[in-house]
């Protein structure tokens, strides 16, 4: 899908989309290919504030520049777009995992990194601080599922395409806070 196929189908999903400079034109692509994209990858970012959580996303930090993900999606509901292409988000990843994905059959547990996942996913960091304890306020997760359907519906996925990083690489634990298992279901049903 290109950028502005991207856009439109957020938008069309209900989203309320905000775009953050030359998103469409930044990306991580001089390291490697992006695609062929097989799924949606969900984050929490471990920080505090709108503003400062999208700057982080769009320019990332020492060691790991920007875009770190494509979408931002802040407490209040808003998607943010830093970035279109390759982004800095999944990381290696279990090649088992993404095969299921790719069937749209239920995850095996992750156990290696030996699969490049920037490459294979749409990446939404969203922004919480990760401790189980911050909360995800319902507009939040509202767009949370919204934006998967949207990507889904494009692309004609189901809701197994949609995975959070823990079930991507082994030792990581975001999204903390909501279960995948439930986000599925509300995209699965948001989907029909």
């Amino acid at each position: 899908m290109s950028a502005s196929s991207f856009l439109k189908a957020l938008k069309a999903e209900g989203l309320s989309v905000v775009e953050v400079g030359d998103w469409r034109d930044h990306h991580r692509n001089h390291k490697g290919p992006w695609g062929p994209v097989h799924g949606v990858m969900i984050h929490h970012t471990v920080t505090r504030g709108g503003a400062r959580t999208v700057d982080i996303c769009r320019k990332g930090y020492e060691g790991l520049p920007g875009p770190l993900c494509h979408g931002v999606v802040t407490k209040d509901g808003k998607v943010h777009l830093v970035g279109y292409g390759r982004a800095n988000h999944a990381g290696l990843g279990d090649d088992d995992v993404l095969r299921a994905v790719i069937a749209e059959k239920a995850l095996p547990r992750d156990n290696e990194a030996n699969t490049d996942g920037n490459r294979h996913f749409y990446g939404f960091e969203c922004e919480n601080l990760g401790d189980g304890e911050d909360p995800w306020p319902a507009v939040q997760l509202e767009a949370i599922e919204r934006a998967a359907a949207a990507v889904c519906r494009h692309h004609g996925w189901n809701e197994r395409s949609v995975i959070g990083h823990l079930e991507w690489q082994p030792g990581k634990a975001d999204p903390r806070g909501f279960t995948m298992a439930s986000m599925r279901e509300r995209v699965r049903d948001r989907l029909k």
